[in-house]
């Protein structure tokens, strides 16, 4: 039987203290932390793994939007930490599509759903798209993909 990514999660909490592996310990800690925190800021229990990956999502992000600050700054003990956490992170999420993947589903959706091909169907095609997508695909390359499908590229 498969674990949810919460069991999963306490799981490698577990193991990562067993290990003395702080960095993995924090990681999967502060991850533990953002869904206990959701989940009483809207008074529910996340038991779908669906419902807790964007919040694992948010949590990559918030480190990969850092990494240039760090860089900038040459600071590469954190570059090095936040690469590190964003390994762990990624370990949690499911593969992410390929911008192939992410065109072809696009063309059909567009075929399916009988939407023209102009810059005026953006807000149509992203819609429908993001909807089938969602945690499929990263939001901003579904975005690239549909401007260059919709422009004739």
């Amino acid at each position: 039987m498969e674990l949810s990514l919460k069991e999963q999660l306490l799981a490698d909490y577990k193991t990562a203290m067993k290990e003395h592996d702080v960095t993995s310990k924090e990681t999967v800690n502060l991850i533990r932390a953002a869904i206990k925190q959701h989940e009483i800021d809207q008074r529910v229990t996340l038991e779908d793994d669906a419902d807790i990956i964007p919040i694992i999502k948010k949590q990559l992000k918030m480190r990969t939007d850092a990494l240039a600050d760090f860089e900038k700054a040459g600071r590469q003990d954190l570059l090095d930490s936040y690469n590190r956490e964003i390994e762990i992170l990624k370990k949690y999420l499911p593969e992410e599509m390929s911008e192939e993947q992410i065109r072809e589903a696009v063309e059909k959706i567009a075929a399916d759903s009988g939407i023209e091909r102009s810059m005026k169907s953006m807000g149509t095609l992203m819609k429908t798209a993001m909807a089938e997508l969602k945690g499929k695909a990263d939001g901003s390359l579904v975005s690239k993909v549909v401007k260059s499908y919709l422009s004739g590229k």
